[in-house]
């Protein structure tokens, strides 16, 4: 305020020009000729701060009917937003406000908490590449035990259209040079991809590591022409779609080798499998096929439906007990 009071002084009283003190206190010619047109009409209080809300708001909601909002409110706790429209809407109200203009009159009285707004379905979009090879995902997994008791890593990828798991491999440790030969091999492979997602882990970027240069990942992919994608920080992988080449790792790790879904050999049916197992078997644990997208290897068979479904025996309460119906009802 002092200095809109020393601009506006050495205007009045210096006989200095708008553009010579706008230029010393740098701000904007018209801003100073605002200084002058407010000190003018209302004086020295004229030049304190004024709120920036707008004068008016023409689609803001009409006190009368704000009122009526919070009074029904009041004489009804548990009402939301779209039980008050319904009641204004029988009352004639007129104009009938929307129902974020009305959970928005909750919120500034404070009458409801705000809350988050769920996404619905539709909102979600699907951001999976068109073709393949346009899109690998890189991700690391440790605590990996072979049946010695020796515990490695598993450096797995999966490309983001076709799911074809193009890199697996098991290392010691999960470091610069392991990884660097795992992505070496797997591009002399399959080739080289238009981009990598991976996430900010000091093996992959120097982003948040104490080092001054770019990583043994970050060269090879500048080296190959890759775009390297890093997701946001503090936040896993967006789809996550490689942990689960990384949990068909985990469970093969006993052999030292991993396998994805098409080349896994199906099962064989044992005699004894349904002793050995909890209760409820799935058609494609009964039959040895496991087929594409089914259960993995650490989800527990009770989350997945029974097969096949347990059909109960209907019997009329005055019919012969060595009797029985069939499934309509019917003898």
């Amino acid at each position: 305020m002092e200095q809109r009071y020393r601009a506006v002084l050495e205007v009045l009283d210096n006989g200095a020009t708008v553009v010579e003190v706008a230029r010393r206190y740098g701000v904007a010619r018209q801003t100073v000729h605002a200084w002058l047109r407010r000190y003018a009409a209302e004086g020295l209080g004229g030049l304190a701060d004024h709120s920036s809300r707008p004068a008016s708001c023409p689609h803001q909601i009409p006190a009368p009917v704000e009122a009526r909002v919070v009074a029904l409110r009041r004489a009804h706790p548990g009402w939301g937003p779209r039980r008050i429209l319904t009641q204004l809407r029988s009352e004639g109200v007129v104009p009938l406000p929307g129902r974020s203009s009305v959970y928005r009159a909750l919120v500034r009285h404070g009458l409801i908490q705000p809350q988050q707004r769920r996404r619905r379905r539709q909102d979600y979009q699907r951001w999976e590449r068109a073709r393949a090879m346009e899109l690998w995902q890189l991700d690391i997994s440790g605590r990996i035990r072979l049946a010695d008791g020796t515990q490695l890593s598993a450096v797995t990828g999966i490309d983001d259209h076709s799911r074809f798991c193009v890199l697996a491999r098991l290392v010691e440790r999960a470091t610069a040079r392991p990884v660097g030969d795992a992505l070496g091999a797997a591009l002399a492979r399959h080739g080289a991809p238009q981009a990598i997602l991976t996430d900010n882990g000091k093996v992959f970027t120097a982003r948040f590591g104490p080092g001054p240069g770019p990583v043994l990942f970050d060269r090879l992919c500048h080296d190959h022409g890759i775009r390297h994608l890093l997701t946001a920080p503090t936040r896993p992988p967006p789809p996550a779609r490689s942990s689960g080449c990384t949990r068909r790792c985990a469970a093969s790790s006993s052999t030292g080798s991993c396998s994805t879904p098409s080349s896994r050999p199906n099962k064989p049916w044992t005699p004894g499998w349904s002793t050995t197992t909890p209760p409820g078997p799935t058609r494609a644990s009964a039959t040895g096929h496991q087929p594409t997208g089914s259960r993995s290897p650490n989800q527990s068979r009770s989350s997945l439906p029974r097969w096949p479904p347990r059909r109960r025996t209907a019997r009329h309460p005055s019919a012969d007990p060595n009797r029985s119906l069939n499934r309509w009802g019917c003898r």
